[in-house]
């Protein structure tokens, strides 16, 4: 076993157990109060994301913050579960793979790139007492219609935000994951 604090100096590992409180904290909501997200904590989370490192610094996404009510039931018909639309807020981000970075190969890293802005802004949230779900299983050819993207734009991930509602979830399973031995090794695979 690996332990992330050998050798740390001592001012060190109280930023360690903060951020890794952090982590802890974050867990997907299903359940939201109908409580308005503040001005100031929805500017916060989107500027951590907005400072999420990107292939090349590409940056090529776009945030589009839903908090109209009928189009957040137009957005929910994508992703058809009661619990969705109660978030007062939908963040939908989407990429441009026309713009993003691309490997020697041609892999497109647009995914990627979503998916670190999206983890910013997920962390971001949790310091700040709100939830969010990361749905990634929605009809993202009738979002791209709803919201009439451009060609080149995807939206990859929608991203409700608000407070949790207390629920007789079992927030605990987010905690539940493979030992660092099963999920690393040292120079070979």
């Amino acid at each position: 076993m690996i332990s992330c604090h050998s050798g740390i100096p001592a001012e060190n590992k109280e930023t360690m157990e903060k951020f890794l409180d952090l982590v802890k904290k974050r867990y997907s909501v299903r359940n939201y109060l109908d409580k308005t997200v503040e001005e100031e904590k929805l500017n916060y989370i989107l500027e951590c994301g907005r400072l999420a490192p990107s292939a090349a610094n590409y940056q090529p996404w776009h945030v589009i913050i839903v908090r109209d009510t009928a189009l957040k039931q137009k957005i929910a018909t994508t992703y058809n579960r009661p619990w969705f639309s109660q978030a007062p807020v939908i963040l939908i981000i989407c990429g441009n793979h026309g713009a993003a970075w691309k490997r020697a190969d041609g892999k497109d890293h647009t995914d990627i790139d979503a998916a670190i802005i999206v983890d910013h802004m997920t962390l971001a949230a949790a310091e700040m007492g709100l939830g969010t779900c990361w749905i990634c299983n929605f009809d993202a050819a009738a979002c791209h219609s709803i919201l009439n993207l451009p060609e080149n734009w995807e939206p990859i991930v929608l991203l409700p935000l608000g407070y949790p509602a207390v629920s007789t979830d079992d927030n605990s399973r987010h905690l539940k994951r493979k030992s660092l031995g099963e999920i690393t090794s040292n120079d070979k695979f």
